[in-house]
């Protein structure tokens, strides 16, 4: 039974996946702003549920070192991991308008968790600050949607026609004919596909991390691994599986926004929201071996990310087979420390 929770769980996630990237789109192409946008905010949000509902759920049942490791192993998992495989398929190109100050918000975040852990547990306080730069960054993510449209989308249509009026004073015949005829896409997809694309994806991705989740799990503590040990490793994976069937999916589809807006997005939740609103239900704290070793490799992953976006090349085959190989060693570090544990 444990094995078919297992394979069910990967099944249910992929078909979400696929879903809430279909549903991603057709919102962005209805509200005319840029697939990057959503998938900062609606599809980070959605895959960072299982990350949520675990933590939260860690931290209620007395086992914060799970929360919190959860959270530090799902954010080097989703840039080494999430990005890595997708690459594989198709190479990720990095070249949305607000990528890199994202990028740069992600690396702040990811600071200010290590910050906080060094100064002791994270309490309550931390977690309300963590909160409210949550709510600060939704915020500049709302305004950069208003400002940035898909050009060619109906609203760019509208304010070039604005402008061309402003810019000459009279509208020439011409100039008109030419705006009226040139063609202005369209949504193929209604509002009610896109919401109920959207649901069925957001509601199926925590269920399917917490089938893969419940069972990876039995399977660990039948083995007595440390409490800390499964949060970096199965539940970190099990909560990343939402980040790469959706990234999977997108780089299938050849949806660079998706893939890495996802990834980064989600990587920014995870400390802000998550860590946030666990936090509040209790402090949290922080395992001496987070302070050592994976605090400094989630930094470090962070950082790896950073050249790529900032020149606004393309994370390529190449990059992604290193993704995998340097994740792959960081597991079997943490095999070889649970070992030396038991």
């Amino acid at each position: 039974m444990i094995y078919l929770t297992l394979i069910l769980g990967f099944g249910l996630l992929m078909l979400c996946g696929d879903l809430l990237v279909r549903g991603s789109v057709g919102m962005a192409a209805r509200f005319g702003v840029a697939p990057l946008i959503i998938a900062l905010t609606i599809v980070a949000v959605g895959t960072s549920l299982p990350e949520l509902f675990i933590s939260a759920d860690a931290t209620l049942q007395g086992a914060p070192g799970l929360a919190l490791g959860n959270i530090i192993g799902s954010n080097i998992s989703n840039i080494l991991l999430v990005l890595g495989l997708p690459a594989l398929i198709y190479p990720i190109a990095c070249s949305g308008l607000n990528l890199p100050a994202n990028a740069w918000v992600m690396l702040a975040s990811s600071f200010m968790l290590t910050v906080l852990c060094f100064l002791g547990p994270i309490a309550r306080g931390e977690g309300a600050l963590l909160l409210v730069m949550f709510v600060l960054f939704l915020s500049w993510t709302a305004m950069s949607a208003r400002t940035h449209r898909i050009p060619g989308s109906p609203a760019s249509q509208t304010r070039k026609l604005i402008q061309t009026v402003e810019a000459s004073g009279r509208l020439a015949e011409t100039t008109l004919e030419r705006v009226i005829d040139e063609p202005v896409p369209t949504a193929v997809m209604s509002w009610l596909v896109i919401a109920m694309l959207l649901l069925v994806g957001l509601a199926g991705l925590p269920l399917g991390a917490h089938l893969v989740v419940t069972g990876g799990t039995s399977i660990a503590r039948a083995w007595s691994v440390p409490e800390n040990i499964i949060g970096l490793t199965l539940i970190a994976l099990g909560t990343s599986l939402p980040e790469l069937s959706t990234s999977l999916m997108a780089a299938w589809r050849q949806q660079s926004d998706i893939a890495i807006g996802n990834v980064i997005g989600s990587n920014i939740v995870n400390v802000l929201m998550v860590i946030g609103m666990s936090s509040l239900i209790a402090p949290i704290p922080v395992a001496q071996s987070f302070l050592h070793v994976d605090l400094w490799i989630m930094l470090l992953t962070a950082l790896a990310i950073l050249p790529v976006i900032a020149t606004r090349g393309s994370i390529t085959r190449l990059n992604g087979a290193i993704f995998v190989l340097a994740y792959a060693i960081y597991l079997i570090s943490l095999l070889q420390r649970a070992g030396s544990l038991l």
